[in-house]
């Protein structure tokens, strides 16, 4: 209580010393947070093909793009503003991609694993989503309510985007252009040279059955990996008996594509391809259920098994050694039992017949009950 007194006194005194102690300041600013991003870009050179796509290329591009892995090359921003010229250059510049990812945050770091999650095809461009894209999906179950409390969705997280986008232009439309082409073209920005393990099976194969797989052809004969290599996962199976008989064998169909695409049917038994129709529209459907792997189709392995550890020579007949538990060569002990007795084709010695109990007519036995009470009778 007595310090209240002079608290004026004391806080005037303190204004008026100098200070003698100086703070340190750190900022953290766009300069230093950005400082270590990487932006040295060198426009590709890949030729690039004539004319319009086509709707059998766009499917193509489709099917292989989506889903396929790569590693960043350099840091991407959560955002939708990267677009890349094909032999171009990449807008926005450095420093506008800098303060980008200063604003946004980054997607992924150099080094990274992306997929692509999206990807849609229209006018002059090809529009790809990396991990998931810089847009959080909407679902609509979150404006559904039970009881003033909101329904639960399955796999939902918080509204917080994560992905990146690229814009690939092309000058003129974007031509009839290949996956392989679409990945040089993106060299800068992401890496798709790793191979998956359906390219790395297939550089394996023949070079007959590695251009077929290349072309996305099917054979007669081939097995249940090198059609995945060839197509992917089908979009129906169906499994069926080979006649009514409910004891027949059973095959697999594997369908692939819908009206009014081609349709192929891809029939296997077992682990080999039998036969395969192609439906397409407008056109008699084909049928191939010949053989066409050219003799490169493996034997299924076989086993042999043999009784005993040697096989008799030839003109020798020798029955297999009976079970022990002694190692190979080593020999019986001294004084310990002898090998097993097996049975043998002489007549054995009869087992004696249990004899019988005495009747009650039996003179040696009493007649009447026989008291337990009574003891031993004396010996005359």
């Amino acid at each position: 209580m007595a310090l209240a007194h002079y608290r004026p006194a004391l806080i005037a005194g303190l204004l008026a010393l100098p200070l003698a102690v100086h703070a340190q300041v750190f900022t953290v600013g766009e300069k230093s947070a950005t400082a270590d991003i990487a932006t040295d870009f060198t426009p590709t050179h890949v030729p690039l093909p004539g004319g319009k796509l086509s709707e059998r290329g766009r499917r193509e591009l489709i099917r292989n793009l989506e889903a396929e892995q790569g590693f960043a090359h350099r840091a991407l921003p959560v955002s939708a503003g990267i677009t890349l010229q094909a032999n171009g250059q990449l807008t926005p510049g450095p420093a506008e991609y800098r303060k980008l990812i200063y604003q946004k945050g980054q997607s992924a770091a150099p080094g990274d694993r992306v997929v692509i999650t999206s990807m849609e095809i229209k006018g002059d461009r090809i529009v790809l989503d990396f991990n998931g894209g810089p847009y959080a999906k909407h679902r609509f179950l979150r404006h559904i309510q039970l009881n003033d409390a909101p329904v639960p969705v399955a796999g939902d997280t918080a509204d917080v985007a994560t992905g990146s986008r690229i814009t690939l232009v092309f000058e003129g439309g974007v031509p009839e252009i290949s996956s392989p082409e679409v990945k040089s073209l993106l060299e800068p920005l992401i890496d798709f040279g790793v191979k998956t393990s359906e390219q790395a099976y297939a550089d394996t194969l023949p070079p007959m059955l590695k251009d077929a797989i290349a072309a996305h052809e099917v054979l007669v004969g081939m097995n249940h990996r090198m059609v995945l290599a060839a197509l992917g996962a089908p979009e129906n199976k169906m499994r069926e008996q080979q006649s009514s008989d409910p004891g027949g064998g059973r095959y697999e169909e594997w369908i692939y594509g819908h009206v009014p695409q081609t349709i192929r049917f891809v029939r296997f038994v077992g682990d080999r391809v039998t036969v395969v129709e192609i439906a397409a529209l407008g056109k008699p459907i084909e049928i191939h259920d010949k053989d066409e792997m050219g003799g490169l189709n493996p034997q299924a392995p076989t086993r042999e098994v043999a009784m005993g550890d040697q096989e008799p020579s030839a003109g020798e007949d020798k029955k297999p050694a009976p079970p022990t538990l002694r190692l190979p060569g080593e020999a019986a002990p001294a004084g310990g039992p002898n090998k097993v007795q097996f049975p043998t084709d002489n007549h054995p010695t009869p087992i004696p017949p249990v004899p019988s109990a005495p009747s009650s007519t039996d003179p040696a036995r009493p007649a009447g009950p026989i008291d337990p009470r009574a003891g031993p009778k004396p010996f005359r």
